[in-house]
């Protein structure tokens, strides 16, 4: 069968006649600054993910930075300080912690659902954890209820770092209401594309005055949008002429365009559908590979929770004669694109300046060395995911 290389992707994008609609609204409107699209889509987005307030900004790593940032200034944490996260993850996750002059101290991951083991996290709490940054990994959410009562006892903030997941329950919440503050992407190959973008949701006030803030270049949130000359709010014109260049604390410019707020909200219109269609196709898939369970751990779905399906996780089982490398190879060939499963603690950085020893760390250790994913997006057909069955068949067949 001839492979279409960019449906075999780990992504996919179609802009539909709605998103062109909006973007041509845009356009005509002569407005790209913050304004009604974005609104819009900050709006919804937040109210389906079970959060009173959402800022989006240019990427998931520009909402966590802002997150942390934002902890740091409201909760007085230190130069030196701890957040706790996992040791399988993309390496924004620690970034942004160590762009604060924090501490990442990183903790083993679960070998089923790749997150982090809450089993795992109190062995590393010190008198300067602040929070954990609880990542939910390739569309699969973390175990918050454990997490959240480890956070409860220990008096410990929570970051969801849910880049790679949006839409799924855990015990019937949405990810992104269990946390302080929760971050998310729309980058290219995530469940919603805008090209750039990320958002940063919250349901304390105070936490989404500064956030804003922070994206803004530490602006005084009485100037924000362009529409804040009129004096909305009840503010007097003359207050906001007055105030609508103060900065107040150091920021970032962390903004994006209209046109990115338009194709968020055009696919939002179908953010259900492109789930439902990535879940079936995982099911499929998992359901045509299980009988090469005793080489290949396939996905799994926790106990309580949903999966996104952003991705589609592999992992070659301990005994197997199939090799990571060969078999990446082999599905490579065949214009099947294949990506590393985030290694963090191998990252030369994170290696050579916490002096991480990847024994200490024997799960992400497997993974590391086992572990990759595929795509099994929306726009995958049936022939195609029939044809990485049978490119993944035919080369366990030959061991």
């Amino acid at each position: 069968m001839p492979v279409n290389k960019s449906q075999l992707g780990v992504g996919s994008l179609e802009i539909s006649p709605l998103a062109k609609r909006y973007i041509n609204q845009v356009l005509s409107s002569k407005r790209l600054s913050y304004g009604p699209f974005i609104q819009r889509f900050e709006r919804q987005f937040s109210q389906a993910h079970g959060a009173k307030f959402g800022v989006m900004v240019n990427s998931g790593t520009g909402a966590l930075r802002i997150a942390v940032a934002c902890l740091k200034e409201v909760e007085k944490w230190q130069d030196g300080d701890e957040v706790i996260c996992p040791a399988i993850t993309f390496v924004a996750t620690a970034n942004v912690i160590v762009d604060h002059n924090l501490k990442p101290v990183f903790v083993d991951v679960d070998s089923q659902t790749y997150n982090i083991d809450p089993d795992k996290i109190e062995a590393k709490i010190t008198k300067h954890t602040k929070a954990i940054m609880a990542v939910h990994l390739f569309g699969q959410p973390a175990a918050m209820d454990k997490i959240l009562k480890i956070a409860s006892k220990y008096k410990l903030k929570v970051i969801e770092d849910s880049a790679e997941t949006m839409y799924a329950k855990y015990q019937g919440k949405r990810v992104g209401s269990f946390g302080d503050i929760a971050c998310f992407s729309t980058y290219v190959a995530h469940l919603i594309v805008t090209g750039v973008g990320g958002l940063a949701l919250t349901s304390n006030k105070k936490y989404a005055e500064v956030l804003r803030s922070l994206a803004n270049h530490g602006r005084d949130n009485i100037y924000i949008s362009i529409d804040d000359d009129e004096g909305k709010f009840g503010r007097d014109l003359q207050e906001v002429i007055s105030r609508r260049f103060n900065f107040v604390r150091p920021g970032y410019s962390f903004r994006v365009t209209e046109l990115e707020g338009a194709l968020g909200c055009a696919q939002l219109k179908t953010i259900n559908k492109t789930i439902a269609t990535r879940r079936k196709n995982a099911s499929y898939l998992i359901s045509c590979l299980k009988d090469l369970e005793k080489d290949l751990q396939l996905p799994i779905r926790a106990k309580g929770a949903e999966h996104s399906f952003m991705i589609f996780p592999i992992a070659i089982k301990k005994g197997s004669r199939a090799n990571k490398q060969s078999l990446v190879y082999a599905l490579e060939k065949k214009g099947i694109e294949t990506r590393d499963m985030f290694p963090l603690i191998t990252q030369p950085f994170y290696k050579k300046t916490y002096k991480l020893k990847e024994n200490n760390f024997p799960v992400a250790k497997w993974i590391n060395s086992n572990g990759f994913y595929i795509g099994c997006h929306q726009g995958m057909r049936k022939a195609e995911l029939d044809y990485i069955v049978k490119t993944v068949k035919d080369y366990i067949a030959k061991l």
